[in-house]
């Protein structure tokens, strides 16, 4: 069992490429659904334009949730790589269950913190008198679900670091697939509005949640999700947090140019302009998105050479993913 999905056998790059694909295709898929969910946003019956920019004006509180999974999830995953290359699969387990209950501890502090602070934080992020009903109903519905939210993110790390980057690909999917047919039928059908919208975000992150723990606990999974690693250990902690530290500031500083950029658009121009704001980032994600999708599935692979002590295999994976990473930018930077 401990052989599968074993990083150190055949071709780095294509052991890279064969986890990247799927992970790409569910980025690729995950800011699709972004795009039509604001598509159906925009087009609520007479506050079209109000509800896109209650949207925008929520963004940074959900790029916080984003970081705080960024930090546990994928401060976790490199480290149960690196574990479940070095043979020690019981400490894989471990560091993934420590990782589970992080992410459930900070997913409650983060609903509780939102739900008792949302008013000011909402008129701090660029909310007028008239967008902020919208907002604080997509909020409210969006954080009771919050819990789902952080599982869909941070555990499907731990699917992709086993190699199962198909299988993660699927959370990805059934989300943003559900997330679709049940926006027009909450947003329209039930005549909700954002409510429906953030009903269905939520619900759809419940299937994703479901799905992720249903693999982690079942019989293919190499590492399994065990109620013995639940209970946190401080150095095991510490080496969580530290390794996901990056992805977590990038986040962090991610929602406080939001924040800026909302506050200062509604102070210049209004409303309108922090809706067309919400559009730019839509655009924003499809550009990222592709070395987004090569660095997550290149993780795995590096971790668990890493693990391994095949120093050499990930020398050549790093020497890859920069030549891409390079690669990619002179093109984005030149075509857009």
């Amino acid at each position: 069992m401990t052989l599968k999905n074993d990083f150190t056998k055949g071709s780095i790059v294509k052991n890279i490429l064969n986890l990247a694909f799927p992970m790409t295709l569910a980025q690729l898929i995950n800011v699709l659904y972004n795009i039509v969910d604001r598509i159906y946003i925009g087009r609520i019956p007479e506050s079209s334009t109000l509800a896109l920019t209650a949207i925008g004006l929520t963004l940074p509180i959900i790029t916080i949730i984003i970081a705080f999974a960024n930090l546990f999830g994928m401060g976790g995953a490199p480290l149960c790589s690196i574990a479940r290359g070095h043979g020690d699969t019981e400490e894989a387990e471990r560091i993934m269950g420590n990782s589970f209950t992080l992410l459930i501890i900070s997913g409650v502090i983060l609903t509780i913190t939102a739900l008792i602070f949302k008013r000011p934080l909402l008129y701090l992020f660029g909310a007028s008198d008239v967008t902020f009903p919208y907002a604080d109903s997509y909020l409210t519905i969006y954080m009771f679900g919050n819990i789902f939210v952080m599982i869909g993110l941070g555990m499907n790390s731990f699917i992709n670091s086993q190699g199962f980057g198909k299988t993660g690909m699927m959370t990805v999917l059934l989300g943003a697939v559900s997330n679709i047919i049940l926006d027009p039928i909450f947003i329209f059908g039930f005549h909700m509005g954002v409510k429906g919208a953030a009903l269905a975000t939520i619900l759809s992150q419940f299937l994703s949640a479901v799905w992720i723990l249903k693999f982690l606990t079942g019989k293919k999974a190499i590492l399994k999700l065990r109620i013995s690693g639940f209970r946190l250990k401080k150095s095991r902690v510490k080496n969580i947090t530290m390794l996901g530290l990056s992805g977590f500031m990038m986040a962090i500083t991610n929602g406080a140019v939001q924040v800026m950029c909302n506050a200062g658009l509604r102070f210049y121009g209004g409303d309108l302009y922090v809706g067309v704001m919400t559009v730019i980032n839509s655009i924003r994600e499809v550009i990222s998105m592709p070395v987004s999708g090569l660095t997550n599935g290149a993780q795995p692979v590096i971790g668990y050479n890493y693990g391994a002590g095949a120093y050499g295999r990930v020398k050549a994976a790093i020497k890859f993913m920069s030549a891409v990473c390079i690669t990619y930018t002179v093109i984005a930077w030149v075509y857009y």
